[in-house]
Formats: C-alpha cells, structure tokens, sequence
C-alpha cells in the first residue's frame, strides 16, 4: 500500500512484467515510490493514509481490525469509509 489508488489486474500485470523486463524495482504505478518490504512499513504506509482520510485506507484499516477482533472498532473505520465515498465499505 502505498497511495491507496485501486487499479485493474491487467493494468498492474503488465506494469510488473515492464518491470521485470527491464529489471527495475517494483514500485506503484501512480507515485512511483517503492513498494514497502515489512507488515511495518505497511502499517506505517496504511496510518498516513488514514490520516490523509483516504477511503481506501480506512476500509483496509477495518478489515485489519475485523480480522484481530476488534469488531467495534472495525465497524467505526467501515462507517467512516463508507461516508467518505469508499461503496466497498458499505458491505
């Protein structure tokens, strides 16, 4: 994670074959920043767009809750999302 950005299979295939081809490291299509390595970094990625109130990170940030057990907490980043704009939170 890294912009949150949702994009289509096809589109990210063939970025990671270009990629590969051309023996460059993996990196996100619309910021160009590396892709993170660790749960970490990844964590660390998802809470600055959580703070940024990015919808997408926000639902993932649910599921993350959902998926430990903390299922008030999973419900309010749904919620949030939901009201920010992200349908996929709404299921």
């Amino acid at each position: 994670m890294c912009c949150s950005k949702m994009i289509c299979d096809g589109c990210d295939h063939a970025n990671k074959i270009r990629e590969a081809e051309r023996r460059l490291e993996y990196s996100c299509l619309f910021c160009r920043k590396p892709t993170v390595a660790t749960d970490e970094e990844c964590d660390k990625q998802r809470m600055k767009r959580i703070e940024a109130n990015d919808p997408v990170a926000i639902k993932l940030e649910g599921v993350v809750q959902y998926r430990i057990g903390d299922h008030n907490k999973a419900f309010e980043y749904y919620t949030k999302a939901a009201e920010l704009g992200d349908v996929e939170a709404h299921y």
